[in-house]
């Protein structure tokens, strides 16, 4: 596991250390690795978006109706 030095403005740790103290986290370091997961998880999501997004546009258009469009993109 890599072991980093980072800095935080006053604001952000304090609140930090409100989450420590409110025994959400054991650690800085612990929940600074939880919102890293959050954001990676967050990426993919976005990502999956944006290549539906990109898919689509290159598939131009369509004489689908609405509903077999929603079924299409709950499958």
């Amino acid at each position: 596991m890599g072991r980093q030095s980072i800095s935080f403005t006053e604001p952000n740790d304090e609140w930090l250390k409100t989450q420590i103290e409110s025994q959400e986290y054991s650690s800085k370091s612990e929940l600074v690795n939880d919102l890293i997961r959050q954001a990676r998880n967050q990426q993919q999501k976005i990502d999956y978006i944006r290549m539906k997004l990109e898919k689509a546009e290159e598939s131009g258009f369509t004489n689908d109706s609405r509903a077999d469009i929603l079924k299409q993109a709950k499958s």
